[in-house]
């Protein structure tokens, strides 16, 4: 094991933990404490030793780098910290086990609260997605038929997390989005070349108690491949994603006008951005707002918003505003221009 990077990480703050110890915080890695089920691994809520809260982090066996080359991924990210981004705590590289321990915020994600009536739908779909290798290769070993959801992993109830209580109002609802670009931004600003998020989406927003926004997993994506990436992610691609060309910064733009309009409308659907452009044609766009909002006073911003969407989901990389320019609009320093809005992209569109 590379002694430099463990010496990078402990210098930024980072603890590397034994499996013993994570085994512990997590009560052997109980079912009971699972919080999420995502591409690349299992979440587990956690008590560490010092009596903190985490977020354990398991990854798959298939998508588990060798040690050197994740001390050295590891590393990188350690030294990106931002108040929206979720604090890294540390990891585990002990044996063939690649952990990652993240500070645990008790109100969860904006899939599970502000789109948590979608939830089973949500799991149902995405179980089948993640599993779909996995079926196929028993499938021709003949023992597909002797399979139950145990065999998956398959765990549609979230630990602790239920119908959420939370009320967004419309302050709530721009605190989240301007919090995003603001963590979004920062990643894009820094030194590193490959500073791509590659997967923005509402199941890796988490919000504190405050429900402030912290964007979760980033960095992530560099270790694993990038055709696998696309493969796990079940949030919309930009087109060109779709053509396994390098992910880069205006796809991030891409999907975070997705979730603009995931957040003024509270819901998520395949073809919510379809259905937007639609709208913005027929000036009708205030019909995806949110109907639960006061609309008295916050239709205009909402509909300001959904036009950023599109400025930030056009066909053409070239076209999408910087999240600099993004972050930017959404606070009011820069008028939002509608003459620059063109045709989303749409994976659909692609022959």
């Amino acid at each position: 094991m590379n002694q430099y990077f463990m010496t990078l990480l402990l210098g930024n703050g980072m603890k590397v933990y034994t499996y013993k110890e994570l085994k512990k915080a997590s009560n052997n890695f109980n079912l009971a404490n699972k919080i999420n089920q995502g591409g690349v691994g299992s979440v587990y809520k956690g008590v560490l030793k010092d009596g903190r809260l985490a977020a354990i982090k398991v990854l798959s066996l298939e998508f588990r780098l060798n040690a050197d080359k994740f001390l050295r991924e590891i590393s990188v990210i350690s030294e990106i910290q931002h108040e929206n981004l979720v604090e890294l705590y540390g990891c585990c590289v002990e044996g063939g086990h690649r952990i990652l321990v993240y500070g645990y915020l008790e109100n969860s994600s904006l899939e599970h609260t502000l789109l948590g009536k979608c939830i089973i739908i949500f799991f149902l779909i995405k179980f089948f997605w993640e599993n779909l290798r996995t079926m196929y290769i028993l499938f021709h070993q003949n023992i597909l038929h002797e399979l139950n959801a145990e065999t998956f992993d398959f765990q549609p109830h979230i630990a602790g997390e239920g119908v959420s209580n939370i009320k967004f109002n419309w302050q709530a609802r721009c605190r989240i989005c301007i919090g995003v670009a603001r963590g979004l931004e920062f990643l894009h600003d820094q030194e590193q070349p490959n500073n791509v998020h590659r997967d923005i989406r509402a199941s890796n927003i988490v919000l504190d108690e405050d429900l402030k926004p912290k964007i979760s997993d980033f960095g992530l994506a560099n270790l694993i491949r990038q055709d696998v990436t696309r493969l796990i992610s079940l949030c919309p691609m930009a087109p060109e994603d779709v053509f396994m060309g390098p992910l880069t910064r205006k796809s991030d733009v891409y999907r975070f006008g997705i979730l603009l309009v995931e957040i003024v409308s509270g819901r998520s659907d395949r073809r919510i951005l379809e259905q937007t452009w639609k709208l913005y044609n027929r000036r009708e766009l205030v019909e995806l707002v949110d109907t639960s909002l006061d609309w008295g006073w916050c239709l205009e911003e909402a509909c300001k918003y959904l036009k950023i969407s599109l400025l930030c989901t056009q066909s053409s990389p070239r076209l999408r505003p910087t999240m600099s320019s993004v972050l930017k609009m959404l606070i009011g320093e820069m008028d939002v221009d509608e003459s620059k809005i063109t045709r989303p992209g749409l994976v659909s569109d692609i022959p």
